[in-house]
């Protein structure tokens, strides 16, 4: 433990963790040197920060552009009745510093673009998709795959939601090889409109968090191939495998996709016709 260079008072802030042989000082030593990045620091971003902070994952990255609104904090929980008004970037780093002080917030107020999501991800070990739009969810798939950048991706509707991991492995699938294009603008209700369950982005970002855990650590089987759909109405988890599309426009072997700057992302996140 004392090569690992943690202190007393890490020891007992991690004990937990240094006791199972899972994990132990190694795995808490890797905890404390990772960089992840969680995109959206709203429903789904705020149990990911939250846990992801706990757990002493040393360098955090929020990017969000939003400020907090009272309808957030009906599942927003890292954000409180005096945050509104303010950066969520803000916020977050605030409810940091208290949870956990081993921890650096790099704050990113910004939205997510073609223009900044490569030197967004090139900062990062990791990446936890927590973002509430097609665009985004996309430019962040585009880019982790070109990059070869793990990362969590996770949705919530009403009481729905679901979740996996695309690890980059030599047969690990993408969000496009699900869905290569995004549907038309309208098609699909966001929260604003359709209302979601408040607790729902909990669970969903309870396993984003686990998941980008157990990477770090390197232990147990992630959501590799596989979505993980969640029915809060019936306390349902089903799993339904993924497979890698051979005719993937980002991630196959001849992709068509090279460059975030070939995809309209403004519109369904479709390859230029240019």
């Amino acid at each position: 433990m004392t090569g690992l260079n943690l202190d007393a008072e890490q020891l007992d802030r991690y004990s937990r963790h240094i006791i199972m042989d899972d994990v132990g000082p190694e795995g808490q030593k890797a905890l404390l040197d990772a960089r992840v990045l969680v995109v959206g620091a709203g429903g789904l971003g705020s149990p990911v920060i939250q846990y992801l902070a706990a757990a002493g994952v040393g360098t955090i990255g929020v990017a969000d552009d939003d400020e907090v609104e009272l309808s957030n904090l009906q599942r927003q929980i890292i954000h409180g009745t005096d945050d509104v008004g303010r950066p969520k970037v803000d916020s977050a780093a605030d409810y940091v510093a208290v949870v956990n002080p081993d921890v650096t917030v790099e704050k990113h107020h910004t939205r997510v673009t073609p223009e900044n999501v490569e030197d967004l991800v090139a900062d990062y070990d990791f990446v936890v998709d927590a973002s509430d739009n097609f665009q985004t969810r996309y430019l962040v798939n585009d880019a982790c795959v070109l990059s070869e950048t793990p990362f969590s991706h996770g949705a919530i509707y009403q009481f729905e939601g679901q979740v996996t991991t695309f690890p980059q492995g030599e047969d690990s699938p993408c969000y496009r090889c699900l869905f290569p294009e995004a549907p038309p603008d309208g098609m699909i209700p966001d929260c604003a409109t359709a209302g979601v369950l408040g607790v729902l982005p909990g669970t969903v970002g309870c396993i984003q968090a686990t998941e980008t855990v157990k990477w770090i650590v390197g232990v147990g089987d992630l959501l590799d191939q596989r979505m993980l759909f969640y029915d809060a109405r019936d306390m349902t988890f089903e799993p339904v495998e993924m497979r890698k599309n051979p005719n993937c426009p980002v991630c196959s072997d001849d992709p068509e996709i090279e460059s975030i700057h070939e995809v309209e992302y403004a519109d369904r996140c479709a390859i230029s016709a240019d």
